[in-house]
């Protein structure tokens, strides 16, 4: 059967293989643990557990960003959670965070731990917990909001859609990708569109939004995820967008953020774990 042939699905759907193609193995159709550990504790009031995906770098960044403000408070251990190893799947990960996806923060500051997950869910946590990067109310904190959520609901269709089939589906189909390229197109658009009369997304200031939207789409708009994507979506045309991620990507707390929990590409760029200031230094 070509990739292209009809395709009539059963009255009732049944899980009878693995499907996703590169990340097959951790797709399943069923929530909950599928063994018993627990998650490791270091000694700073934040433990992160993640990966040095866009949703994981999200909050990497917002932490070293409070770092540099001088938060004290904000000092974490980021955990290793190697996804395609199902160390999301274990009890004491599923404790933190039911969906089994990462990122997942538990706030240890408090007589209580408190968990915390989806990647905005933690920002907004940290934001209100430190008052910074979030305004406090009126237009300014609508408009951060709005473009925090924009994020949190259209990355699926860059990452589950589009990179899904134009990176990581066992094979090509002409369908699929181009209804996820024209989606990803205007989102690039929107995105340009608001850069163009704004410095940052959310308006003047740096904020969570830009914190969100950077590693997803600063990123492809770098060329830098799902092999040529960049050239195949013609991001060098998007100019607003462009001078924008340079400016995030310039800032030192974001080349900090994003080499956490990071296991692929330039080894130099790689920090697997860190658990001190100094562990950037070290590796």
């Amino acid at each position: 059967m070509s990739a292209e042939a009809e395709y009539t699905p059963p009255r009732i759907w049944t899980w009878d293989k693995a499907s996703g193609g590169k990340f097959a193995s951790i797709n399943r159709p069923v929530a909950g643990p599928t063994h018993d550990k627990d998650l490791p504790v270091g000694r700073h009031p934040l433990q992160l557990y993640s990966l040095g995906t866009p949703n994981g770098v999200k909050v990497t960044i917002m932490l070293e960003e409070l770092l540099a403000l001088g938060h004290a408070g904000a000092e974490y251990d980021a955990w290793l959670i190697r996804i395609g190893e199902g160390d999301q799947f274990s009890s004491g990960f599923v404790a933190a965070n039911p969906n089994s996806k990462i990122p997942a923060l538990v706030d240890r500051s408090g007589p209580e731990p408190v968990r915390v997950f989806e990647s905005g869910a933690i920002l907004v946590h940290l934001a209100e917990k430190f008052g910074a990067f979030l305004p406090s109310g009126g237009a300014a904190r609508a408009e951060t909001l709005s473009w925090l959520f924009w994020q949190m609901g259209s990355a699926p269709f860059l990452g589950g859609g589009f990179g899904h089939f134009y990176a990581y589906a066992p094979t090509k189909q002409e369908y699929p990708i181009n209804r996820y390229a024209m989606e990803v197109k205007r989102q690039l658009d929107v995105l340009d569109r608001r850069l163009a009369e704004s410095e940052f997304v959310a308006g003047a200031e740096y904020s969570v939004a830009d914190m969100a939207i950077w590693p997803w789409y600063g990123v492809l708009a770098q060329g830098q995820i799902y092999d040529d994507a960049g050239t195949f979506l013609s991001v060098q045309d998007y100019v607003h967008l462009q001078r924008w991620t340079a400016a995030v990507a310039a800032r030192p707390a974001v080349q900090r953020g994003r080499r956490v929990n990071r296991t692929f590409g330039d080894p130099a760029l790689q920090l697997p774990e860190r658990h001190d200031a100094s562990d950037f230094d070290s590796r």
